[in-house]
C-alpha cells in the first residue's frame, strides 16, 4: 500500500468504470444488510424452535426412552438430551474410553448399576442394545438425582466426569455445584459438556412441549 486513501467516489470524470465501481459498492452494502437480516431471521426461527428444527433433535427410541423415564422417575427429555450429547442416538456407539451404547455407560459402572438393579442377567454386550441401555442409563440418572438432591446441573456433570470427582469438587469449593457457576467447573471437557446437555434439554423442552 502506499499511504493514499482512494476515494470512495470518482470526483473527475465519471466514466463506466466509476459507475461499475459504485454499483458494487452499493450492492455490497445491499448484500451485507440482506445476510445481516437472514442471521437475524434465523436465529429468530431457531429459538422460536419450529417444527422444521425437531429433525436436529429427534426422539431417539421414544417408547423406551418415555417407559424407562417413567419407570425412574427421571425427565424424559433430560434422557433425549444426554443421548444426543453422548452417542448422537448410535446404539453401537462405542467411545475411545470404552463407554458403550446410546447413553455411553462404562462396562465398569454398567456392571454395578446391574448388580444394584437386581439384572442378574446381565452382559456386557447388551449395552449396544437401546432398551437395556437406556434403562440403565435412566436408573443412573435418578441414583445421581438423590445424590444432588435434585440439582440437575450437578447431575449432568457428574454423568459426564463420574458421581465421587464432583462430589470432591464441591466439597473442596472447587465449584459450588450451581448452573450460574459452570464456569468454574475444573474439567473443561465437563463444562463443555454441560452446557451442551443443558442447551440439547432447552430445545428439546420447546420443540416438543406444546403450550
Amino acid at each position: 500500500m502506499n499511504g493514499k486513501k482512494r476515494p470512495h467516489r470518482s470526483t473527475g470524470k465519471s466514466g463506466p468504470n466509476g459507475l461499475i465501481t459504485e454499483v458494487r459498492s452499493q450492492s455490497g452494502g445491499l448484500w451485507a444488510k440482506l445476510g445481516l437480516a437472514l442471521a437475524a431471521i434465523l436465529l429468530i426461527a431457531i429459538m422460536s424452535a419450529p417444527e422444521w428444527i425437531s429433525s436436529l433433535y429427534p426422539l431417539s427410541n421414544q417408547e423406551v426412552v418415555f417407559a424407562s423415564a417413567e419407570k425412574h422417575d427421571v425427565d424424559p427429555f433430560l434422557v433425549f438430551a444426554i443421548i444426543r450429547a453422548e452417542s448422537g442416538g448410535e446404539a453401537n456407539a462405542c467411545s475411545p474410553a470404552g463407554a458403550r451404547g446410546m447413553m455411553q455407560l462404562m462396562p465398569d459402572t454398567a456392571e454395578w448399576i446391574a448388580s444394584q438393579m437386581g439384572r442378574t442377567d446381565y452382559r456386557v454386550e447388551q449395552l449396544n442394545d437401546p432398551a437395556v441401555n437406556i434403562e440403565m442409563g435412566c436408573w443412573y440418572l435418578k441414583h445421581l438425582d438423590r445424590e444432588f438432591h435434585g440439582n440437575d446441573t450437578a447431575v449432568i456433570a457428574a454423568y459426564n466426569a463420574g458421581l465421587t470427582t464432583v462430589q470432591e469438587w464441591i466439597e473442596n469449593g472447587q465449584w459450588d455445584g450451581s448452573a450460574a457457576h459452570i464456569d468454574s467447573i475444573p474439567y473443561p471437557e465437563t463444562r463443555e459438556y454441560v452446557y451442551d446437555v443443558q442447551r440439547n434439554y432447552s430445545y428439546y423442552r420447546k420443540i416438543y412441549i406444546r403450550r
